[in-house]
């Protein structure tokens, strides 16, 4: 992943959840990400944000896989997802309007 990606998207969920993301936010930011970035850019995005917050269970790269999986398996409801993208779009999220726009 170039850096410039990785400092971006890491930027935006920064912004949009200046505490850490909520585990009930996990499964629609995955979906936000899945369209756009590979597994591997997701769970290195995951893991660095898990360790800047000290997550309650331990983030592993097998674990945020699984996640992945579980998110392409089960979508989010619509409702969540567009929770999820209008909190980053406050921060500056590009994707977010096809997101909100989509049904």
């Amino acid at each position: 992943m170039a850096p410039s990606l990785f400092d971006n998207v890491i930027r935006w969920i920064r912004a949009g959840y200046p505490d850490g993301v909520p585990a009930a936010d996990y499964p629609p930011l995955l979906a936000l990400l899945t369209p756009v970035l590979s597994e591997s850019e997701i769970t290195d995005i995951v893991l660095t944000l898990a360790l800047e917050h000290g997550t309650e269970t331990p983030a592993t790269p097998e674990r945020i896989r699984d996640a992945i999986h579980s998110v392409t398996e089960q979508a989010p409801s619509v409702e969540e997802t567009r929770q999820v993208a209008a909190r980053l779009a406050a921060a500056g999220w590009p994707l977010t309007d096809h997101v909100i726009a989509a049904d």
